[in-house]
């Protein structure tokens, strides 16, 4: 094999051993995971706002954006479940460039599994214990899901990860919410397809292990937009892309919890990421028009961070995104209170 297999990294259960997760932080989960799932069965009128960096590359400036959330989500509490995007592995489209906190916990320094391992759950665990709010990431390598199971309340799959096997039939035996994204190419069906399978029960091999899941009734839809044959990005948040998702849900009445979580950035926004905010607010003129759409669609994705836009690595800016471009703290704070007094 063309590898070099540097060093043998420690079995999730011998990190979680050195990193336990307290009772009292257990309990505080347990009980977001319940609001959570509500919102997706139906029984809660509250909207998820999944929000945060692009990619979660320093662990102090990550921390003073979640504190700014926690103190929004206590004013917005009766409308909205704010979750807080941790993503600490990070899709590349050709496979260069920095892969994400997992990889390299120090963008500026080398790459490190093993410390990256201890820094991403030590930073979802530091999230939980300084503000109650338990977060999100992206399932971006399914074997590494162990690492942080217990911290995590939302997981999505990625548009270029949805079609794969593995991504699907592990969703499907975990016990929280999975979004599954459209894929790049736009089409519906294989999203669909990914959710009914994640839906599903199925034997398979897990990290060296034959297991049986039972099937994750939350298994949902995320639109992010999709990119055409000319490499042009198309939206997929409009009104007629919404009853069109609606009616591929009524096709199916096997699924259960029917949902969409609308991602505003990607290929929505054209990765023009100020467009954030109209595309949140037309949505919400979308729900309010057709109960219908209201029924299905659960919340927003939303790319923010401290400051507006992105840098490259070692510019050193406070708070500025790495990858992609994210919306600025003052700009998110306002969406956040006026997604609230829509609602």
């Amino acid at each position: 094999m063309n590898m070099n297999f540097k060093k043998k990294l420690p079995v999730p259960m011998e990190v979680k051993e050195m990193y336990p997760l307290s009772l009292e932080l257990a309990e505080k989960k347990a009980a977001r995971d319940k609001a959570i799932k509500d919102v997706f069965a139906g029984k809660s009128d509250k909207m998820l706002l999944v929000i945060g960096p692009c990619s979660a590359d320093n662990e102090d400036s990550v921390m003073d954006y979640i504190c700014r959330l926690k103190n929004v989500q206590d004013k917005v509490a009766d409308k909205l479940i704010i979750i807080p995007r941790i993503y600490t592995g990070k899709p590349r489209t050709i496979g260069d460039g920095y892969k994400g906190m997992v990889h390299q916990p120090n963008p500026n320094e080398a790459p490190d599994a093993f410390k990256g391992i201890v820094a991403i759950r030590q930073l979802h665990m530091r999230a939980l214990a300084e503000t109650g709010l338990s977060t999100a990431d992206e399932m971006l390598y399914p074997e590494n899901h162990r690492y942080l199971s217990d911290l995590l309340s939302y997981v999505a799959i990625g548009a270029r990860s949805v079609e794969d096997q593995h991504h699907r039939l592990t969703a499907s035996g975990l016990d929280i919410p999975v979004g599954m994204k459209n894929p790049t190419s736009g089409d519906i069906s294989v999203m669909m397809n990914s959710i009914t399978a994640g839906q599903h029960a199925h034997q398979f091999i897990y990290r060296g292990w034959e297991v049986e899941s039972q099937g994750n009734e939350y298994v949902h839809a995320i639109l992010r937009g999709y990119v055409n044959k000319h490499g042009q990005s198309l939206p997929n948040y409009h009104y007629e892309d919404l009853i069109n998702l609606y009616e591929e849900y009524a096709k199916k009445p096997d699924l259960k919890n029917p949902a969409v979580i609308v991602d505003t950035n990607h290929a929505n926004s054209g990765k023009k990421h100020l467009e954030q905010v109209r595309i949140a607010k037309e949505v919400l003129h979308s729900c309010r028009y057709n109960k219908d759409i209201r029924s299905i669609v659960k919340g927003f994705m939303i790319e923010s961070y401290i400051e507006d836009g992105a840098q490259k690595i070692g510019e050193g800016v406070y708070g500025k995104s790495i990858t992609d471009p994210c919306l600025g703290w003052e700009k998110t704070e306002k969406l956040i209170l006026d997604i609230a007094d829509v609602l």
